[in-house]
């Protein structure tokens, strides 16, 4: 049987335990079933179990980092036999430890972001990568403690340079809800018969063409990139660029398929400038279904500068 889990990450005192003792206290949330709360922190609030909806609640706290396995999940499912868990989720931890220890028939429903607007600015700059390690894979990013006469820009931009598809809400010192409708647009025009990427857009372009692959299928597109020949002896490579996402640990090399082309006459490490069409298709390279770059044209280049896209 498929257990939903909900994981409630960010920094301490970012408000998740509040909000975790608010949503088991609903009763349209909490209809009675067995579930399970996993604490990975203490934080300076403490659960009142007197206050949930149902007395349904298992508590258990996970201290170390080092604890989390699958065996630690499987022991909790044995003895409490749950039909939901809530996690809240130490934001010191990475969330790559969590989701390696998941059961198989554990699956993350909803994965929720809680950020204090009045820290956040330390936190992005002292804890970079765990901040973006949060903003990666999170459905909704809510910000609390905002103040009516916060500029929310800021606050909104720091989200989308990571995730342009996670939701975000401001809970304002006041009591008022709001919800993000800034539009963000590309800053390339995807309508045009060949999409010009420019050098500082591509770790942007790169990160659109992952989430909505799709919408590219057909596409021309015109960039610059470093080639990686694979060994081979078909005539595909890949042409892309090494993207940082938030600091020099974590730069990678993120390119797509070429085809159509004699890499004969490319070696990697080549810079090069490209026109090719997409086409959103299953290629071995990707071992599943991606954007193939069918060239149409290629010709040497210089190499950018700063030669690692980032997206800021």
């Amino acid at each position: 049987m498929e257990i939903p889990v909900y994981l409630f990450t960010g920094f301490l005192e970012a408000g998740k335990t509040r909000t975790i003792q608010e949503t088991l206290a609903d009763k349209e949330f909490n209809t009675g079933e067995k579930i399970l709360l996993i604490c990975c922190e203490e934080g300076v609030e403490e659960y009142d179990p007197s206050g949930f909806a149902h007395p349904n609640v298992e508590i258990e706290t996970v201290e170390d980092p080092g604890d989390l396995s699958e065996a630690l999940f499987r022991s909790y499912e044995k003895k409490h036999a749950p039909q939901m868990v809530v996690v809240e989720y130490n934001g010191m931890w990475m969330l790559d430890l969590f989701y390696r220890s998941l059961p198989e028939n554990w699956a993350v429903y909803q994965e929720m972001l809680f950020v204090d607007a009045t820290t956040v600015k330390s936190y992005n700059t002292n804890m970079r990568t765990q901040m973006v390690d949060k903003l990666q894979s999170c459905e909704i990013v809510i910000f609390n403690r905002v103040k009516p006469e916060q500029d929310i820009m800021e606050l909104h931009q720091l989200v989308r340079a990571i995730s342009r598809g996670a939701s975000i809400a401001y809970e304002y010192t006041d009591g008022r809800i709001q919800y993000d409708e800034i539009e963000d647009p590309l800053p390339f025009d995807i309508d045009a018969p060949i999409i010009e990427i420019e050098d500082k857009d591509y770790a942007e372009w790169y990160r659109d063409l992952s989430e909505e692959m799709e919408k590219y299928d057909g596409k021309t597109v015109h960039f610059k990139g470093m080639v990686a020949r694979s060994g081979g002896r078909d005539e595909a490579f890949a042409v892309g660029r090494h993207v940082m996402t938030c600091c020099a640990a974590d730069i990678t090399y993120r390119g797509v398929v070429c085809t159509g082309w004699s890499k004969k006459k490319l070696k990697t490490r080549d810079w090069v400038v490209i026109t090719g069409k997409i086409q959103i298709a299953y290629h071995k390279l990707y071992d599943a279904r991606g954007p193939v770059l069918t060239a149409i044209d290629v010709e040497a280049a210089s190499a950018p500068d700063p030669v690692v896209a980032t997206f800021y």
